[in-house]
This record gives C-alpha cells, structure tokens and sequence, in this order.
C-alpha cells in the first residue's frame, strides 16, 4: 500500500499550521488544573514565595544535620574530602581561592531552602518534610554565626534572614560594556606617543642590555644578616587537678569536636590533628599533621595551647587564628568551652 497520502497529508499540515491563520487556539489540549500545577511548582523565590508552612530550631537541626548531612559536609558544615563546605568563607570572596558557602557567598537563604527540600540528602533526595528543612538551615546558619543558638526558622520569619552576600551580585552587563570595549580594532603601530623603559629586570635579564648593564651597575650588594639562635620553647606547665564533674561535661561537648579530633589512647590524626597533650603545649606541633600556615607561623610566633589562648581559640577559631583551616564556628557558652578544656587536660601526651 502506497504511503503517498499520509505524506501528503503531513505536508498539507505541517504548511497550514505555519500559515497565519493557525496563529490562533487550535483546540488542542485543556487548561491545567490547579492541583496539577502544583504538583510542579515547588521552587522558593527570594520573597519567600512558594514556602511550604513549618519550622525548626537550630538544636533539631544539629541532630538531623549529623544523621542525614554529616557524612557528606561534616559535623559542622566543614566538608569531608571533595564535599562541599557549606560554613565559613566570611571575607575570602576577594581571594585568589575564595571559600563559597552558605555563609559567604549565597545571596538568598531561599535558594538553600529550594535546593534542600528537591536535591538533598544525596541519593534519598525528597525525603525531608518541611519541617526538618527548616531545622537544617537553622543549623547552617548557626555554623555560620549568622544566628543564635536558640534561633528559630519558620515561613514567618523566613525573609528576614539578610544574607551577607545578598547585595554581591548584579545584572550582567558585558554586553553593553566591555564586549563593546574588546570588540574594537586592535591597535598594531604608533599607539602611544611616547615609549620609554621605567624599570630595570636584573634577574630575569628581560630588560634590553644597555638596560641590564645599568640595572646591575646600581642594584645594591645583598647582606647576609647574622641568624640568632631560636630560643628554646617554654616548658610545658604541669596540669592542676581538674574537677571530675568538668571532665565529664567536657566529654559531652567534645562529641562536638569528634568527628575530626581524637584523644586517648591509639589517637590518631584525623580531619584535624589529635588532641593528647594538647594544653600547655605550643600551637601547630602534632607530628604528623599538615597544618595550615597559618597555625605554623603561630606556633612559631610562640602560641602556646594554655587556658587562656584555647578559651579565645574556641570561642572564635578565624578571629584567634585568622585564616587557619578549622572551619568550626566556635562554642558560644564560656562553660562549655572550660569544660571542653578541662576534659583535654585530662589527656597527657
């Protein structure tokens, strides 16, 4: 049987929907049905449009982060491996390695709402009720000392978390300014008036030789300075005898600590370096664990691990030592972090 027909019947329609007569209805199809679109629209504008009714504190959010969220992003929000941090970052958008989280680069806390709620957790993704959403991104925004420990999320509330990046983005207007600026016609000779060299490079002999010669005729002899002898490093004190009652309660704020610091016996570096001898000895000196420079220079500077350095240290680790690698918020609660030092007291190297 020939095919002809339904070619030509294909042909004579697909002419006629194009012609201007088909521009209109062509009774096909129905309206959506309400319920229908909702089944579909699920995202959270930065208005809070689109927010499903609940709420959550931050302290449920901290038990629902680390059973659901900690493998992935760490206890505190810090990343594992090549996971994504979500906390810290405040102030290194300018840098040549910036540190994008939650707290320091996302505009809209309804973003992390949108991408919580339909993408997370990984692999069990939709599994989360509104209300442990809520609980969560309290808890993020705890991690990132934007809210209080007792703080509450809710739909009510919602927008009037400011975000510190939120006025960091604007519209993209290269078109109009520098695609115009690189599209001209680039300059191939006389395009300045005046040449003339206003530095000399002595030693990447870059510079023409008349240039070399002279830069080597006046640079100055180098001066090895005398190195003085490094003074040895203070004796660690002696513990004084610490409360049981403290060590006990710092051993439950150290589960805090836990999923990066080991102490007692067999303790072994980890996410973090492990914490045996840790008071009254100097800052950055765990054989065996790569610290950040910062920690170094600190050590070396003559950071010592007493009460009083780990008091400040725990109260705000980046502000103690900026730019070191632990991305832990701090412990608010002045008993918690003198429990906390009282129990690694009670750990001798």
């Amino acid at each position: 049987m020939s095919k002809f027909p339904e070619l030509l019947l294909g042909l004579t329609l697909a002419t006629a929907l194009t012609a201007p007569a088909f521009a209109e209805k062509i009774g096909l199809g129905r309206a959506a049905l309400p319920e229908e679109i909702a089944a579909w629209n699920h995202d959270v504008r930065p208005d809070g449009q689109g927010l499903p009714e609940g709420s959550g504190d931050v302290t449920t959010g901290e038990d629902l982060f680390s059973e659901r969220c900690a493998v992935c992003h760490g206890e505190f929000a810090e990343g594992v491996d090549n996971w994504p941090k979500l906390a810290g970052g405040q102030g290194t958008l300018a840098d040549t390695d910036p540190l994008k989280t939650v707290g320091s680069y996302w505009p809209y806390l309804s973003t992390t709402f949108d991408y919580v709620h339909r993408s997370m957790p990984y692999g069990n993704a939709q599994t989360l009720e509104p209300n442990d959403v809520y609980a969560i991104l309290a808890y993020i925004l705890y991690s990132n000392d934007l809210v209080d420990e007792d703080f509450v999320l809710s739909k009510e509330n919602f927008g009037e978390v400011k975000m510190p990046n939120a006025e960091g983005f604007f519209v993209d207007n290269r078109d109009s300014v520098e695609l115009a600026e690189f599209s001209k016609s680039a300059c191939m000779e006389n395009c300045k008036d005046k040449v003339e060299i206003t530095a000399y490079a002595s030693v990447l002999d870059v510079t023409p030789d008349e240039g070399a010669a002279k830069a080597e005729a006046v640079a100055e002899p180098v001066v090895a300075e005398p190195v003085a002898a490094e003074p040895a490093a203070p004796a660690a004190p002696e513990p004084a005898a610490v409360d049981p009652a403290m060590i006990e309660a710092g051993a439950k704020v150290f589960k805090k600590c836990a999923a990066c610091h080991k102490v007692g016996e067999g303790a072994k570096n980890g996410a973090g370096p492990m914490l045996n001898g840790v008071v009254g000895h100097k800052a950055g000196s765990v054989e065996g664990f790569k610290y950040s420079p910062a920690m170094l220079a600190a050590g070396e500077a003559g950071l010592i691990w007493d009460e009083a350095s780990l008091d400040a240290y725990l109260t705000d680790p980046k502000a103690a030592v900026p730019k070191n690698k632990m991305s832990f918020a701090g412990l608010k609660k002045p008993e918690d972090r003198a429990a906390l030092i009282a129990y690694l007291s009670s750990f001798s190297q």
